[in-house]
């Protein structure tokens, strides 16, 4: 009792004064309301906040679902002692969402007075200190007791957790037994501790079942001499290798794909391999050309096709992201997608999108850069009649609205203000949403998946982008390889364009096809588009000057089109930077502010767009014949 009125001024000090006695209290302790206090976590509240339910729970358990079918037989085994003492125990994943919690009937009935329930995300940032959100931050094992709590919801609360790892140290989730203070018994800790090794001595051995069976299923694979097959287990390293691949390339098992690529052999088709036992993935199948050979195979599998609706090439540095986007899409992770600007991160978003539980739900992107930030919230949130002067007649549902079941692309979210920052992270926590005018919360399902070109990581050390909504997308990163690290891809791209938009296929010269090899492509495959179509409309007898001119840029050759018949020549050359480099720009003072506005998001655009008239009016959403019309209005 002592102890514990000690332990309540200390934290009561804390909470007023910010003043801790470090040596009386435990170090993970001291760090993790440190980081509750500089992260504005009320230590008044503290109940669960973000819970998931019905098909959004089903979804994340699913996520986790091999974890879940190891660790409820070892938590039914000691479920005795667990009820016996009073006590509840759960299952968590990286994300710190409890999956699975069973107990004492008690301690149910308490943990659902605060919101600790099934479905809940029970992290530092959501309610403070805690075993189970701490435990995830400091990846390791810790007890918190009573008012070590940073919340006074928990204050009755003893709760011990332990992390779960695979073999490789990857963090699998978080083992936890939690009861009313009262009901604490001595022997928790070894009983978290003894489930956590059983959980990861279970998921080893499964793991050892997965790589026999796949080892057994890929001996019955057809030895065909032609056709270059390997198998590859979840490591990403060989454990089968067809007759054609084994002569050529000594010590083959154990390789890597990375090693592999070494001999100048390209992935061409995959497929994923998943188990009899259990239906989880346990490797791949990928058949392999020689480099020199261009055409693809028809690569035959049992399994569904990965949907991505742009050109997949042949290059390794592309099929690697491929193979990630393919483990990243049936998970319910937030994923933040990085690239150079014209990568095709919409396409990488949409492909992730095509292929998850969510794909009949609507996919709606948002170009975050391009939006105004005066209208940004309204944009967002969306807004009901008669919110503010000039709101529609009928209100107008926000992106975050239309998404609703489905998948938000907000892009180039390193260019979101500060204050519509805290508003989103305020949204991805509560999954509600209140429309501007409106003072009724909308419940919201959503699957966020950012884009950017920018450093997100030291946005946040120059305090420029919000460290907790950083880590609140930052789930499942990804980053798709600039164009200059897939040149072998170029030949595939164009044809791709070509075909995409009903044109002839372009029969470029090896010579000339040796110039789009040799430049660099700053503006990626968005460039490539544009030089494509730049080719279609000058004579074939000036596409030799055309590239040289690309590659070299100091001749400074000058293709100019007209955009409109009745206008002069206006010049779209490639990377000219017209918009951004040029006084063109003019702004009456006879423009309403709803045109200034829409003035300036044009201008914006065409700065993004290095530009191309056609891919700003695709950033902004708008028809090229619009996009056109806008122009000669404001005269850009």
């Amino acid at each position: 009792m002592f102890e514990e009125s000690v332990s309540l001024r200390m934290w009561k000090r804390f909470v007023q004064e910010g003043v801790i006695d470090s040596a009386r209290i435990n170090k993970r302790i001291t760090e993790s309301w440190h980081r509750c206090k500089r992260n504005r976590v009320n230590p008044y509240a503290g109940t669960g906040q973000v819970v998931l339910a019905g098909d959004a729970l089903k979804r994340q358990q699913e996520s986790s679902r091999l974890l879940l079918e190891l660790a409820l037989p070892q938590i039914d085994r000691l479920s005795p002692f667990i009820h016996d003492v009073g006590m509840i125990a759960l299952v968590i994943d990286p994300e710190g969402y409890v999956l699975s919690m069973r107990g004492e009937k008690g301690a149910l009935l308490d943990a659902n007075a605060i919101n600790f329930v099934e479905g809940v995300r029970w992290t530092e940032e959501e309610v403070g200190t805690n075993a189970i959100g701490t435990a995830l931050m400091a990846k390791e094992a810790i007890m918190v007791n009573g008012t070590e709590h940073y919340s006074v919801a928990s204050h009755r609360w003893s709760c011990f957790a332990a992390p779960i790892r695979d073999e490789a140290g990857g963090l699998l989730g978080v083992i936890d037994v939690s009861s009313p203070l009262e009901r604490s018994h001595p022997q928790t800790m070894a009983t978290v501790m003894t489930l956590a090794y059983s959980i990861e001595q279970a998921w080893m051995k499964q793991r050892q079942q997965d790589e026999l069976e796949l080892l057994q299923r890929s001996v019955l694979l057809a030895d065909e001499p032609e056709r270059h097959l390997i198998v590859y287990n979840q490591e990403e390293r060989v454990v089968y290798a067809s007759a054609g691949i084994r002569k050529q390339i000594a010590g083959w098992s154990g390789r890597t794909r990375r090693e592999l690529a070494e001999y100048g052999l390209m992935e061409v088709r995959q497929a994923p391999v998943f188990s009899g036992r259990h239906n989880g993935l346990i490797g791949w199948i990928v058949e392999l050309t020689p480099s020199s050979t261009r055409a693809p195979r028809i690569f035959l599998s049992g399994s569904p096709a990965f949907q991505f609706k742009g050109e997949k090439g042949t290059s390794a540095a592309f099929a690697s992201v491929l193979r990630e986007l393919e483990r990243i899409a049936p998970t319910d992770g937030n994923v933040v997608i990085y690239g150079e600007s014209g990568t095709g991160k919409e396409l990488a978003a949409q492909a992730i999108h095509d292929n998850s539980p969510r794909r009949e739900g609507p996919f709606v992107a948002v170009n975050c850069g391009a939006i105004p930030r005066e209208l940004m919230e309204s944009e967002l949130f969306g807004y009901v009649e008669g919110a503010f002067t000039g709101a529609r007649r009928r209100g107008y549902k926000g992106k975050l609205a239309q998404a609703n079941g489905g998948t938000l692309f907000l892009d180039e979210i390193g260019e979101i203000p500060a204050a519509m920052q805290v508003a989103l992270l305020r949204v991805l926590q509560e999954r509600k949403v209140t429309p501007i005018g409106s003072a009724e919360e909308q419940s919201l399902d959503i699957r966020v998946i950012a884009a950017t070109h920018r450093n997100l990581r030291q946005q946040v050390s120059e305090g420029t982008f919000r460290e907790d909504l950083y880590y609140r997308l930052h789930v499942l990163p990804v980053s798709l390889p600039p164009l200059r690290s897939r040149k072998e891809d170029i030949p595939l791209l164009i044809r791709h364009y070509c075909r995409k938009n009903g044109y002839d296929e372009l029969e470029l010269p090896d010579v000339l096809q040796k110039e789009l090899l040799a430049y660099d492509w700053p503006g990626n495959i968005r460039e490539l588009y544009n030089v494509v179509e730049r080719l279609r409309v000058i004579p074939r007898e000036d596409w030799k000057r055309f590239l040289a001119g690309l590659t070299r840029p100091d001749l400074n050759h000058d293709f100019s089109v007209s955009v409109y018949p009745d206008q002069p020549s206006t010049d779209l050359r490639l990377g000219a930077g017209h918009a951004a480099n040029e006084p063109a720009f003019y702004e009456p003072d006879s423009l309403r502010y709803r045109e200034k506005l829409e003035r300036q998001t044009i201008v914006q655009a065409l700065e993004k767009s290095g530009g191309s008239a056609s891919v700003a009016a695709e950033l902004l959403g708008i028809p090229r014949s619009t996009f056109y019309r806008k122009l000669k209005k404001y005269r850009l």
